[in-house]
């Protein structure tokens, strides 16, 4: 889909200087929260709740950061976010840097505010001495997955995501957690 078919011209030569991406500061934390609403909305996923904003503001800024945040604005306006931490890769012996999220609002889209992200996260996996970045991506989100392409991103369709939830490694302490 090209930037005019979603109503939002892209920005001119001249409007590039009006795009900045920068890490996020606690005075962001009103705006970053807006963002991760707005991720959730688009996923169909309950947003976080009080007590999970509350600790997921605590993380952003505590030192080190549990969970690092860079803003994307377009004319000193919260355009879109990205968090990211590192993993590590025990076969590369480097760090992975590890997307968790990355949203550009729907207005923003197509003004090149997500290649900016990625711009940035990129430089800083180089910056780090990473041996490569990882995310994923909801099988539906098609408009996502063709930006990931475009990118030069690789579908790794050989791995499968496992997950425990909070109460599930509770279980795995108790002597008969299901395990035989």
């Amino acid at each position: 889909m090209n930037d005019t078919s979603r109503g939002t011209p892209p920005l001119s030569a001249g409007d590039q200087s009006q795009l900045l991406v920068r890490r996020a500061l606690p005075a962001d934390a009103v705006a970053v929260l807006e963002l991760v609403r707005g991720l959730a909305e688009y996923e169909q996923l309950p947003p976080p709740d009080d007590d999970a904003r509350q600790r997921l503001v605590r993380d952003m800024f505590s030192t080190p950061p549990r969970i690092n945040a860079i803003l994307a604005e377009v004319a000193g306006v919260p355009a879109g976010y990205a968090f990211y931490f590192e993993t590590y890769s025990s076969f590369l012996a480097r760090p992975t840097l590890y997307l968790e999220d990355i949203f550009v609002r729907p207005e923003f889209r197509g003004r090149k505010a997500g290649i900016a992200l990625f711009r940035f996260l990129a430089r800083e996996a180089l910056d780090r001495g990473c041996g490569r970045m990882e995310w994923v991506v909801l099988d539906w989100n098609h408009p996502a997955i063709d930006f990931y392409g475009r990118l030069g991103a690789r579908h790794m369709k050989e791995w499968q995501i496992h997950r425990l939830g909070r109460e599930e490694p509770a279980s795995l302490l108790d002597e008969t957690g299901g395990l035989s």
